[in-house]
């Protein structure tokens, strides 16, 4: 595994300027650098990305079905499987048959997996503000807003691409 030091993406006159330059570069080093200190933090307290994904589109959307919350968290529905049975085990989620469709089950958040959420939260809240502590608050929010203008650009690609 790469270590911090690996993963800097200046290291002054040692690293080319070619390299210096690249944007992919930057963000992909520093995307790896932040989902590590998110994961470590998430591992402390018995969690990872996907517990918090899926709890957090329960408690906005409501009950949904595994292939809902697969598309909403974009989790592979065999992968959330297992997410599923994590929660399960740690009564944050209910997994019960729909009555509409046997054939399909229907997850709902648990008042202790709202408790969960909200410790998730102030969690995830603190890997932010370590992540963003070199910025004032209108950088962190113009940040957010250029990254989000970015992901979107790129997430509609030109007609013909």
């Amino acid at each position: 595994m790469e270590t911090g030091d690996e993963l800097r993406f200046d290291h002054g006159d040692e690293t080319p300027a070619r390299l210096r330059g690249q944007l992919s570069r930057l963000l992909g080093m520093t995307a790896v650098q932040t989902g590590r200190v998110a994961s470590d933090a998430l591992a402390a307290v018995g969690a990872h990305k996907n517990h918090f994904m899926v709890l957090a589109a329960l408690a906005e959307f409501g009950d949904a079905s595994q292939a809902d919350l697969s598309g909403r968290t974009r989790i592979y529905t065999s992968d959330l499987v297992s997410v599923l049975n994590d929660l399960v085990k740690g009564g944050w989620v209910r997994r019960a048959p729909d009555p509409a469709d046997k054939r399909r089950n229907v997850i709902t958040i648990t008042g202790a997996g709202e408790r969960r959420l909200a410790e998730l939260d102030r969690v995830l809240d603190g890997v932010n503000e370590h992540v963003m502590a070199p910025l004032d608050g209108e950088e962190r929010a113009r940040l957010f807003a250029l990254l989000g203008r970015i992901n979107a650009h790129l997430a509609d690609p030109p007609e013909g691409a």
